[in-house]
């Protein structure tokens, strides 16, 4: 997992566990007064979901991980006493001397929804372990900022099928229509992304095609067939945009990927590109190579390197 998605997950756990430490610290003082009676840690279980809404529901297990409470939703006490959590994902690895802990994300076993269960210790007088209070939440629900995380402008290589792998050296490319057409294609390319807001290109030459996403309709892909991406006329049907400001790709670079685009699809018969990307905003270029082997790399880098570098790397 990348770092920067990893630190993002980071900060939503410790936000969750701020929101937790208190209440359930208060409920597992609660639950120790009335250790063993299953009426009174409904109860108590009720009254604290109150101040946790976002909570699906609580139980208390004892500590063999059998469960000493019914399941209390915001619906009442649903069945669940006596049943064995000891072989559930959150259950695994418990820190005995641990207060709070929060599991893992994992799937649940019914609704198979992304969840996770926050575990708050409940010890007697003296300190022993008495067993777990928990508590469930299904990951939609939580009450967290969600702040979308920067994708990384980091070089990342990604290998494909392995069954494509093994076979790489006995295929060789066959020439499609946009292999014939290239400096057509290129052409209209050009110009839609410099001059007509389109601002991310998939081009697929096996099967002559693009797919583009514009500025003034972000959410929907518009998909151009081998004659709309060689016909010049194809720029009428698109408003005339200024080059986006925030590009990470400096304008007169977009004609330089797609000339690499085309001799990285020319330059061997047997090592070829499939498809090749170009997103203006994060200035990430996006190459499948005939071995199903990708990168993801920053614009720059990718025009700091000649096909040659590219004939090994893409192996």
């Amino acid at each position: 997992m990348d770092a920067t998605l990893k630190a993002s997950i980071a900060r939503q756990r410790k936000a969750l566990m701020r929101l937790l430490r208190r209440p359930l610290a208060e409920l597992a003082e609660r639950c120790r007064a009335v250790w063993g009676d299953r009426l009174a840690l409904d109860q108590a279980l009720a009254e604290t979901l109150e101040r946790l809404p976002y909570c699906r529901h609580l139980y208390v297990v004892d500590r063999f991980y059998r469960q000493i409470s019914d399941n209390v939703d915001h619906a009442g006490a649903q069945p669940g006493f006596g049943r064995d959590r000891s072989d559930r994902p959150y259950m695994q690895g418990l820190v005995e001397g641990a207060s709070l802990l929060l599991s893992d994300s994992y799937l649940s076993l019914r609704e198979r929804r992304p969840s996770l269960t926050a575990l708050r210790a409940v010890r007697d007088g003296e300190g022993r372990l008495l067993g777990w209070i928990g508590a469930y939440f299904a990951l939609r629900d939580l009450p967290l900022t969600r702040e979308l995380y920067p994708e990384p402008r980091a070089w990342r290589q990604i290998k494909g099928d392995p069954s494509i792998r093994s076979t790489v050296f006995h295929q060789a490319r066959v020439e499609s229509e946009l292999d014939r057409r290239m400096d057509a294609a290129i052409g209209v390319l050009v110009e839609l992304m410099r001059y007509h807001g389109v601002y991310h290109v998939m081009l697929h030459f096996a099967s002559s095609r693009a797919v583009i996403w514009q500025i003034d309709d972000p959410l929907r892909y518009r998909l151009l067939s081998l004659e709309e991406l060689t016909d010049p006329d194809t720029c009428l049907a698109y408003p005339r945009h200024p080059y986006p400001a925030e590009a990470l790709v400096p304008e007169e670079a977009v004609l330089r990927v797609f000339e690499l685009f085309k001799a990285l699809r020319l330059m061997d018969e047997t090592f070829y590109l499939r498809s090749g990307t170009l997103n203006l905003y994060n200035g990430i270029v996006g190459l499948t190579f005939s071995c199903d082997g990708s990168h993801y790399v920053p614009c720059e880098d990718f025009l700091a390197q000649g096909k040659e570098f590219w004939l090994g790397a893409s192996v």
